[in-house]
Order: C-alpha cells, then sequence, then structure tokens
C-alpha cells in the first residue's frame, strides 16, 4: 500500500478531536467572546468583530476583502508544497508517532489564557488576536506541519481586518500633518486659505473643506499597507525584501493625500467649488494610484537590482510536504484537555461577567448616583456659572449609564474670558471616555502644541496633580484680516485612587486594576478650556483660580499626587 493511501483513514480520524477542539474554543468566543457592550450589545467576539466589517464609522470594511484574501493565501500556501516521492507504510507510521503535540497545545492555551485576559481588560482585539491563534492551532493539529507552515501569513494577514483603536491617533495626526503640509503648500502658490483645526477655508468664505477621518489618508494606509504586504509576500522569499515593499507605503500615503488636499483646494480657487468638488472625486483614484505605482515601481526595482537568491536544492525526503500527524491516542488525550479546559473558561468568565462593580468613582457623585455632583453655580463673587448643555450626540454616542456635569465660569471683571470645565464619568464600561484631541480637532481647533502642566489642589500644600495641556488656535477672518484665535485646553483622568494625565496612561491602569484586582473603576474625564489671548499666564491663573473653588467639591483629595 502507498503512503498516500494510508494516510487517508488516520487524516481523517485526527480530523475528529481537531473538530472537537474547535467547536469547544468556538463555544467560548461566541458565547464569552465580549466583555464590552458599551456599543456594540453582544458576548459573541464573532458578532462584534464582523459587525466593524459593515459599519463605516470603524474604518475596517475593508475586512470580508482581507478574509477572503487570507483563505486563498491559505488554499495557495498547500498547493504551493513539493511533490515528493512515496514512502513505505512504516516510515509514515513512525514519523507520525514521533509528531510532538506541544506546539499545538501551546498554542491553544496560550490562546485561551490571552482571551481571559482581554474579557477581564475589556479588550475586544485582544481576543480577536487570541482566536486567530486558536484558529492556527485547529490547523496544525487536523493538518500538521504543512498545514500550520502554510496557515500562519494568512492568519497574520488577518490583522489588517481588527479595527485598532490606535488607528484613530494616528488617523488624528495624519490629517493635522496633510493639512499642514496643504495649507503651506496653497500659500506657497498664493492662495491664502485659513486653517480651523482639519479645515481649509477660502478668505473670501467661497469654499470650505473640511478633511474628515475618512480623507485623513488612515483608510488608504491600512488598505495600501495591506496591498503592499501581499505583494512583498508573493514576489520575494526574503523578510527583509518583504518589509522594505511595506515600509515603502508609508511615505507614498502620505504625500498622496497631501498632492489630493492641494489639488482640492488649487481647483476650488479656479473654478469654485464645483471644481474642488470634482477634484475630490477624482483624487479619490488619485492617492492609490500614487501609492499603488510607487510600491509597484519600487517592488520592480528590488527585483531587478536585489533579486532574492537562488533557493537552496531539496531532497524528496526532507520535503514538507508529507507532514507527520499527531497519532490518533494523543489527538484525543489533547483535544479531551482543551474541551474541558475550555468549559473551565467559560465558567470562569461567566462568573466574572456576573460580579457586582469593585472600585470607586473618581468623582463625588450626585444624589442620583449615575452622574458627577453639580458644579456650583457661583465662585464667591467673583465668577458666576452658566450651565454648558451636553449635546445630543453626545448622549446618542456615548453608554446611556455615562454621567455629566459641566459648567462655563465667567468673570464679572471681565466677560469675555470665561473657562469651561467639563466633568465626563463613566459607567461600567470602559468606552465613555476617549481622546479629547479628536473632539477638539472635529470643533475646528487646531492642536499647536502638547505639554504636561501641574496644577495645585487647593488646600493641601505642594499637592499637585499633572494634566496634558494642549495650546490650540482658530483662524478666523475678519474686516481687517485674518485672525488667530488661541486658546489653552488641559485635561486629566481621574480614577478612584489617581489621577493620571493622559488617554493611554488611563489605558493601561484601568486594565491592570481590572485583571490584577477585578476592581472597574469609574473614571472621570475632566477639561477646562480658556481664552489666551491676554497670555498663556493669565490663562493659567483663571484655570487655577476656578479650580481653587471647585476642585475639593468634586475630586477626591486622596487621589491627588
Amino acid at each position: 500500500m502507498s503512503a498516500m493511501t494510508s494516510r487517508t483513514p488516520l487524516s481523517t480520524a485526527i480530523c475528529w478531536p481537531a473538530a472537537a477542539c474547535a467547536l469547544a474554543g468556538g463555544a467560548v468566543f461566541q458565547w464569552f467572546g465580549n466583555a464590552n457592550h458599551g456599543y456594540i450589545d453582544t458576548s459573541s467576539l464573532f458578532y462584534w468583530w464582523g459587525f466593524q466589517w459593515i459599519n463605516p464609522d470603524s474604518d475596517t470594511e475593508h475586512g470580508w476583502l482581507i478574509l477572503g484574501l487570507s483563505a486563498w493565501l491559505f488554499w495557495k500556501n498547500l498547493r504551493k508544497a513539493r511533490s515528493v516521492e512515496p514512502r513505505a507504510e512504516s516510515q509514515v507510521a513512525v514519523d507520525r508517532a514521533r509528531s510532538s503535540p506541544w506546539p499545538v497545545a501551546s498554542a491553544m492555551v496560550a490562546s485561551l489564557a490571552l482571551h481571559a485576559l482581554g474579557f477581564a481588560a475589556q479588550q475586544a482585539r485582544l481576543s480577536i488576536l487570541a482566536l486567530l491563534i486558536y484558529v492556527w492551532g485547529v490547523l496544525r493539529m487536523a493538518g500538521g506541519r504543512r498545514w500550520g507552515a502554510a496557515a500562519a501569513f494568512p492568519l497574520m494577514f488577518m490583522l489588517f481586518a481588527i479595527p485598532i483603536g490606535v488607528l484613530d491617533s494616528i488617523g488624528f495626526w495624519l490629517r493635522v500633518w496633510v493639512v499642514n503640509a496643504s495649507a503651506i503648500i496653497a500659500h506657497a502658490f498664493g492662495i491664502g486659505v485659513l486653517q480651523s483645526g482639519t479645515q481649509l477655508v477660502a478668505p473670501d468664505g467661497a469654499y470650505n473643506y473640511d478633511v474628515a477621518a475618512a480623507c485623513s489618508g488612515i483608510r488608504s494606509l491600512t488598505a495600501m499597507a495591506a496591498l503592499s504586504l501581499l505583494a512583498g509576500y508573493l514576489n520575494f522569499e526574503s523578510s527583509v525584501r518583504r518589509g522594505l515593499v511595506l515600509l515603502l507605503c508609508f511615505p507614498l500615503v502620505y504625500f498622496g493625500n497631501v498632492a489630493r488636499i492641494v489639488s482640492i483646494v488649487v481647483a476650488a480657487q479656479l473654478g469654485g467649488p464645483k471644481w474642488g468638488d470634482t477634484a475630490h472625486a477624482v483624487m479619490g483614484y488619485g492617492v492609490f494610484a500614487i501609492v499603488l505605482g510607487g510600491v509597484l515601481g519600487g517592488l520592480s526595482a528590488i527585483q531587478r537590482w536585489w533579486p532574492d537568491p537562488a533557493a537552496p536544492p531539496c531532497h524528496p525526503l526532507d520535503d514538507e510536504a508529507v507532514c507527520p500527524l499527531m497519532d490518533i491516542k494523543r489527538s484525543w488525550v489533547l483535544a479531551a484537555g482543551l474541551v474541558g479546559l475550555a468549559a473551565g473558561e467559560m465558567f470562569f468568565l461567566r462568573h466574572l461577567s456576573q460580579l457586582p462593580p469593585r472600585g470607586e468613582a473618581g468623582v463625588l457623585l450626585a444624589a442620583d448616583g449615575l452622574n458627577p455632583v453639580e458644579l456650583p453655580a457661583f465662585l464667591g463673587s467673583e465668577w458666576i456659572g452658566r450651565r454648558a448643555e451636553v449635546s445630543a450626540v453626545e448622549r446618542e454616542v456615548l453608554p446611556a449609564d455615562t454621567g455629566y456635569s459641566r459648567k462655563r465660569y465667567v468673570p464679572l471683571a471681565n466677560p469675555r474670558s470665561d473657562v469651561f470645565l467639563s466633568v465626563v464619568l463613566s459607567g461600567r464600561d470602559r468606552t465613555s471616555i476617549h481622546r479629547p484631541e479628536l473632539c477638539l480637532v472635529g470643533q475646528g481647533w487646531t492642536i499647536a502644541d502638547a505639554t504636561r502642566h501641574p496644577f495645585q489642589f487647593p488646600g493641601r500644600a505642594g499637592a499637585e496633580f499633572k494634566v496634558t495641556l494642549l495650546r490650540v488656535r482658530r483662524e478666523v477672518q475678519t474686516p481687517r484680516g485674518k485672525v488667530v484665535v488661541p486658546q489653552l485646553v488641559a485635561y486629566w483622568f481621574v480614577g478612584g485612587d489617581t489621577v493620571v494625565a493622559s488617554h493611554w496612561e488611563r489605558i493601561v491602569r484601568d486594565a491592570w486594576n481590572r485583571v490584577a484586582h477585578a476592581r472597574v473603576d469609574r473614571w472621570a474625564y475632566v477639561l477646562m478650556q480658556t481664552d489666551a489671548v491676554d497670555g498663556e499666564a493669565a490663562a493659567l491663573g483663571r484655570m487655577q483660580a476656578v479650580l481653587n473653588a471647585t476642585l475639593p467639591g468634586f475630586q477626591r483629595p486622596m487621589t491627588a499626587r
């Protein structure tokens, strides 16, 4: 009997324990896959991930394409294996008996542990990474090293289909850099556009173009990075050459988006908004032409001047096309252990999800227990607090258990130099709070600089806490010409026992508390904003004056450091 015919019943038998592991893992990721219900109310990681692929706001609508390409790559890699000479049945059996179960066991156990970590920290993206590792383990178990090797790159390629929150920050800064460069180039052409946040406005108001998130380049960056990596993978065997092709897309995406915005402004200046809209539509394809053309040109140059070295000869008996699989007994023992581990994890995650919230609110609460305490209406006889309403958009976008308290404090001595103070308090879900820079740019402010600044906690000698201080500006056209309006924005985050100055510090500390201490604090996001026309020192003085009268009434003294 040939080696190929002797493999068939054993391979089929090994598929059953692999299928058992797949079903056990699928149950974990389906019923206890997502602990973050703020925006997508589901416990299924499959639904949570798939929803991102049909939700335009997620910038992950290319997920279906990535999934299809990954499946094709897996099929292609399986077919790529070289044909080998048949071996004796006894030799095939010996090779299978020697196959180690440890790669499969290690991958699946690590996957379930990583998912438990992601569930406890409310980080669904960690759970998606765990899912991909688990899928690799199932394929490796079912098809041996050949399937494991064939699935490695396709599953890694699926990372491009994950909505990654850090891309919001990358996209934000990419928007800022694109707008800044476009404004400089437009001014060099003699076009006096005004820059207001991510908006470029004609001096006479004839046109107004906002470089929205979709035009920032983050979508084209994600798509072109995926295509560049795919092109490098298909054309080269060397990891260095593949990485070089990938790196080529990053500067090209930036230059392509700058070219797009400049062409829109020039067209609008020459022919009005109609020409600008036409340039907007045409250059949407132009960006891809610039980036894809540059990447393919670079790939061709590498193939010509730095080709892959010739592949070493491969002896038929050393080929991986006939790969040893685990024997049936080992497969079922491993499957039984993993099914039991998956069942235990489901019980643990169910218990974790039903625990009463432990932790404290970062600020003092109002009588309803939901909102922060109401900010005072008067600060002595020098300030009047005017109510600042929460917009309908905020209430619609943020989870229902998000709390708010805000006032606009107006000094009687100079009503134009008011100070806006806002406290947003998260609910059980961590999704109530986001990066303030995104909102500021959306409101038309351009961020010129960001630093750390210490504020004093009133009534405690030497006690201070650090905040992030943003210097923002907005360009306004007046009868006397263009005027730059500067303002200062300060923000910080308050947990149950600490104050941190940045969004990422809050994310890390909150994740640690959730995982290590099962503690879910209701974090508060505090923001202050005031005019800085009279100088930064005067603006900071007004902020400190408002804090002196309000901070002891809403922020816990023990959190100040």
